[in-house]
């Protein structure tokens, strides 16, 4: 039995979700309901295992719970990436093995989304647009040849994009170098994650705005969720909660939970966007891990996104305060890009909280009798939510496949942290440093 759940406790201010057009009256849950299954989490991981489940089982009751609105939460406030390439230091993995079962999962989450996006007609800026990864000085172009060794092991195709280009591209002579991938694909994630919520096949049914505040196991075996004006009994759950899943006792000391934060422009002018000189629809990722992630979305908005906060009460360890201070970081970052758009203000500013684990190690599988998770997601929710998501709901019903033995094979256990206040000392310290050496790509 879990006592105290600490709940999602996100910002107001994320531009991707205040962009959305007005959305149903929420359904909330009620009463005391039973179900073949329940998943808790509706973010990338908790809708995919929804969906497998109602399409593996249509004749079972499955219901999809979230303590907030579905796109409103760390699923719907990352910059809009999905990426199918290992992401970062999983490229570096010794066995190359490995990297070609991430590889495959990578894109069998990309041909899924677009699937569904393209059968339900979900509006979310869909594109197949690659990536830039980009150099500003010496220190990114190290991180570059860095990146381009272990693409040429992985036997990926790539071409490095020079200053020109990316003037051209870009709308800024801020980049010395970058590497351009072509198997990215951009979105709006919280109009991805919003349409996949209205899609979900006619066996789900999606409670908002209802938070489970307590695990109990009954007395067959199964599982009760309580929350505040009802509660679930169900023989098995699955937990499409990343961070969270400590809060409901699971996977303690092992997730770290990290925010990171962004800032948009409101949509340029006609006159904005001449000055700015470049293209929509692009994204680059920066070299050096800790620098600055930059966006232009297709409704014509600019996109920063740095700084990294260590963040042990998730969104209540964030104030207006700190806000205010990251978006003067952010402003910093755009006007050395685009001093050109000087006088256009950013309209909103955000955080959203993810997980890592000090060995970059993902869980997948079985926690206790009749509870399985996907957990920490190491900064690249959008493909591995969907995929893990997907392919958990199968381990919990006994499909076994290919792409389930992929996935057992790449994930494993988070390695156990050190206790406070040592924990967040060296978490904050690791932060701080590498601010300060990548203050030259910021």
């Amino acid at each position: 039995m879990t006592k105290h759940i600490n709940l999602p406790f996100d910002d107001g201010g994320c531009g991707w979700y205040a962009a959305l057009a007005p959305r149903p009256d929420v359904r909330r849950l009620q009463s005391r309901q039973r179900a073949d299954y329940a998943v808790i989490g509706a973010g990338f991981a908790g809708l995919a295992a929804a969906r497998r489940l109602a399409e593996r089982l249509p004749e079972a009751r499955i219901l999809l719970v979230d303590a907030q609105r579905a796109g409103f939460g760390a699923s719907g406030r990352n910059s809009g990436f999905v990426i199918d390439l290992p992401h970062k230091f999983a490229l570096e993995h010794p066995d190359p093995a490995h990297k070609q079962r991430l590889l495959r999962l990578n894109r069998a989450a990309i041909a899924q989304l677009r699937g569904l996006i393209e059968q339900h007609g979900i509006d979310c800026q869909w594109s197949h647009a690659g990536k830039y990864q980009g150099a500003v000085g010496p220190r990114g172009q190290a991180y570059l040849d860095h990146f381009e060794r272990l693409l040429g092991e992985l036997g990926e195709p790539f071409r490095r994009a020079g200053r020109q280009e990316l003037k051209a591209v870009l709308g800024t002579e801020h980049y010395s170098d970058a590497i351009f991938t072509p198997g990215c694909y951009l979105m709006q994630p919280a109009a991805l994650v919003a349409g996949l919520a209205r899609s979900l096949p006619p066996n789900v049914e999606l409670l908002e705005e209802s938070p489970i505040r307590r695990l109990e196991r009954d007395g067959q075996g199964g599982w009760t969720l309580h929350g505040d004006d009802g509660s679930i009994a169900t023989p098995t759950l699955l937990l499409g909660t990343s961070i969270f899943t400590q809060e409901f006792g699971y996977l303690r000391n092992r997730l770290l939970p990290v925010m990171t934060f962004a800032s948009w422009t409101r949509p340029l002018t006609d006159a904005e966007l001449a000055r700015h000189g470049g293209q929509l629809d692009w994204g680059l990722t920066p070299a050096d891990h800790a620098g600055t992630t930059v966006r232009m979305t297709q409704d014509r908005r600019l996109i920063i996104r740095n700084t990294y906060k260590h963040v042990p009460r998730y969104g209540r360890s964030t104030s207006d305060a700190m806000r205010e201070q990251v978006r003067a970081k952010h402003r910093a970052a755009f006007l050395a890009r685009f001093p050109q758009l000087a006088d256009v203000p950013f309209s909103h500013t955000w955080g959203g909280v993810y997980a890592i684990s000090r060995n970059f190690t993902n869980f997948f599988g079985e926690l206790d009798q009749g509870v399985y998770a996907t957990a920490c997601d190491n900064g690249v929710g959008a493909a591995w939510g969907t995929i893990s998501g997907t392919l958990l709901a199968d381990r919990a019903i006994g499909a076994g496949s290919e792409q389930l033995r992929d996935i057992e094979a790449v994930t494993g256990m988070p390695s156990r942290n050190p206790p406070e206040p040592f924990l967040g000392i060296g978490v904050r310290s690791r932060i701080q440093l590498a601010a300060w050496s990548s203050r030259s790509e910021l």
